[in-house]
């Protein structure tokens, strides 16, 4: 004799296979919104030669894309867990009017910073330095890069002020060593897929990217959550 809670077990769109097709609903159409979302200039982006001095115009052409992620992180995070709870659309536009003002407040800045990095990086053979001081500047963008994810991952699941987003990115960034491996190593295969092949193949996979990033990330968002939010 089957009991309630039983019937509730076996409810349409309740068992692996139904949560299975719900995430990947969920990821087509969150890869679907970002591409909308971010096509012209990442078009713009893919014309630009690969030069030093073109730094500053692919800065603004990355510009749309901090809210872009930061909308499709928001509908990951939100999404429904089976068939019958799928508005992955209206999540990721809720994500992107909830959290595109904020976003931009840290993504500009992190963009002209990376510019200046690059093209000191493109330009430091002219320094007259020992070449291993490359690795000063290198080392710089990389940490400001890991920060930058978790200052989008915050800004994108919270509300917390922008400079108060920006110390506490650093905080835990530093606290959970582990999760900052993993994102650097994210990052690494993001920059590994533009480099080998194009820059457009980490905006084709941008949806699984950020999931694998709100798994990587889970304790610093746990943690952020429990004791940095009333």
């Amino acid at each position: 004799m089957s009991t309630p809670e039983a019937a509730r077990r076996h409810t349409f769109g309740t068992g692996t296979l139904s949560r299975a097709a719900a995430l990947v609903h969920t990821l087509l159409i969150t890869q679907l919104m970002v591409l909308v979302a971010t096509a012209p200039c990442l078009v713009a982006l893919l014309f630009l030669a690969r030069d030093a001095s073109n730094l500053p115009l692919a800065a603004v052409c990355l510009l749309p894309l901090g809210p872009a992620l930061s909308a499709a992180l928001y509908a990951l995070h939100s999404r429904g867990r089976d068939l019958t709870e799928l508005r992955p659309a209206r999540a990721y536009t809720r994500g992107w009017r909830l959290n595109a003002v904020p976003v931009l407040k840290l993504w500009a800045p992190l963009l002209g910073w990376l510019s200046v990095i690059g093209f000191s990086l493109a330009h430091f053979p002219a320094a007259g330095l020992p070449r291993w001081w490359a690795w000063l500047p290198a080392l710089t963008g990389l940490v400001s890069v890991v920060w930058g994810t978790y200052a989008l991952v915050l800004a994108s699941l919270f509300t917390f002020r922008t400079a108060d987003t920006a110390r506490l990115a650093a905080y835990l960034m530093l606290r959970h060593g582990g999760a900052t491996l993993g994102t650097a190593s994210l990052l690494a295969l993001a920059a590994g897929l533009t480099v080998l092949f194009t820059e457009a193949l980490p905006a084709l996979l941008a949806a699984p990217l950020l999931l694998c990033l709100l798994h990587t990330t889970r304790p610093v968002i746990t943690e952020a959550q429990e004791d940095f939010t009333v």
